[in-house]
């Protein structure tokens, strides 16, 4: 059975704020709950606007596996040790405690958490109480790699703690703007009207970019944009007028460009011959599909680029299954970007984000070289230092880096909610 969780109350003590004096402003924390790590940020709710930068965060990593670390705010991940038996309880504990003390004699505002999935009823965020508890528990096949995650982390505060508030912030909301024939999927209608669609997702990470862009790069971002996610799960959305207009990541978390672990789009002819002829069971091709495909299965080496680029040079049979793995997914990706182009009409600009994207420069230059068709021309010393824009000067095509910053939206969200005293972010 689990053990109580650590309360989230204000304790006593000194405060942590840099006049050494004791401060009671509010914070809003936020979990980011995956199916191996819960990464956390604390932000000054106290303060207007609310900082970008978190006032402190950290992760626990490898949650189940052989050697989980926990890292926070000027501290180098360490090992932690967690019930084996209940290993992402435990890692949960381990967070409380650690922002229980951070606290400090200040309040705790609210809990915001990222939700991948608000199905079709939650176009907006929406305070979490037993009721949208269990609706979220309806959309788990939906995103059966991190919804369960949150849920759990929500059940566990609302159960110990009722009277904290706690938000959820959906990865679909942002792609309520697609329009119909973007949502719809090419099945018996009845699949329409029992919510099969396309939902999008990363919709935090776009949301934030749809706030940053138009501040650093002015009216150009407002025009036709990609923006590429680019991470251990990835994604591209098309933007025009600052709102997502078409998406590559669908109905689930294997739609669209090829992944770390993950194929992307697939027909669904290869799933049927899996399962019919190779005789794999349903659970087999799903680990298959979530697990050991992309980068890491085309490569046998690693689901990480940057691994793979340090080995692409091998003049042996790993160089040339690296190779292969690498050029695939380039390939990916700039077809998908090619068919977003050609739902926009056109492009002004093309954004990467996220881990790979914000911190690959040759996964940007290889998928910048194969869209010269279109104009563009990279910068490259820019590029080689992350610069936010690496467009040459004769690019007809914008192209910028633009760090996600996926907690910040959800703490601004929450705040917001909260404050104007909504009862639920459910669409009409």
């Amino acid at each position: 059975m689990n053990q109580p969780l650590p309360r989230l109350h204000p304790l006593s003590g000194p405060s942590h704020a840099q006049d050494g004096q004791a401060r009671a402003t509010p914070l809003i924390l936020v979990l980011n709950c995956g199916s191996s790590s819960i990464k956390f940020a604390l932000f000054d709710a106290g303060a207007s606007p609310l900082p970008r930068v978190p006032a402190w965060n950290g992760k626990v990593q490898d949650i189940g596996g052989p050697a989980p670390t926990y890292g926070e705010t000027g501290i180098a991940p360490v090992p932690v040790a967690l019930d084996a038996q209940q290993p992402y309880h435990a890692a949960l504990a381990h967070i409380r405690e650690r922002v229980a003390a951070r606290l400090a004699g200040r309040p705790l505002a609210a809990v915001a958490h990222r939700v991948v999935h608000g199905g079709r009823k939650y176009a907006a965020p929406v305070r979490i109480d037993a009721a949208v508890l269990a609706d979220l528990r309806a959309f788990v096949p939906l995103a059966p790699l991190h919804q369960p995650f949150a849920l759990e982390a929500m059940a566990a505060l609302l159960a110990s703690e009722p009277a904290l508030p706690q938000v959820a912030c959906f990865d679909t909301a942002f792609h309520h703007t697609l329009p119909r024939v973007e949502q719809m999927l090419p099945l018996p209608y009845a699949a329409w009207e029992r919510g099969l669609r396309r939902y999008g997702f990363h919709g935090l990470s776009y949301e934030y970019l749809s706030v940053a862009l138009p501040e650093r790069h002015g009216e150009r971002a407002r025009g036709r944009t990609i923006a590429a996610h680019l991470g251990s799960g990835a994604s591209l959305c098309a933007m025009q007028g600052l709102r997502s207009v078409a998406t590559t990541m669908g109905f689930s978390a294997l739609d669209g460009v090829m992944m770390g672990t993950r194929t992307g789009a697939l027909d669904p002819g290869v799933v049927l011959y899996l399962m019919e002829v190779e005789q794999l069971t349903l659970a087999q091709v799903g680990h298959l599909l979530y697990h050991e495909s992309g980068l890491l299965g085309v490569s046998g080496v690693s689901s990480e680029p940057r691994v793979l680029l340090a080995a692409e040079d091998r003049d042996d049979e790993v160089g040339e299954r690296v190779r292969a793995a690498l050029a695939l997914y380039v390939r990916r990706i700039v077809r998908e970007i090619g068919a977003l182009v050609a739902v926009l009409g056109g492009l002004d600009l093309l954004v990467f984000t996220a881990g790979v994207g914000e911190h690959s420069a040759p996964i940007r230059e290889r998928v910048c070289a194969a869209l010269g068709y279109l104009g563009l021309v990279l910068d490259d010393p820019a590029n080689a230092r992350h610069a936010p824009w690496i467009a040459a000067a004769q690019s007809r095509v914008g192209v910028a880096v633009e760090p996600t910053n996926e907690e910040w939206i959800a703490a601004r969200d929450a705040a917001a909610l909260l404050s104007l005293g909504r009862a639920d972010g459910a669409s009409g």
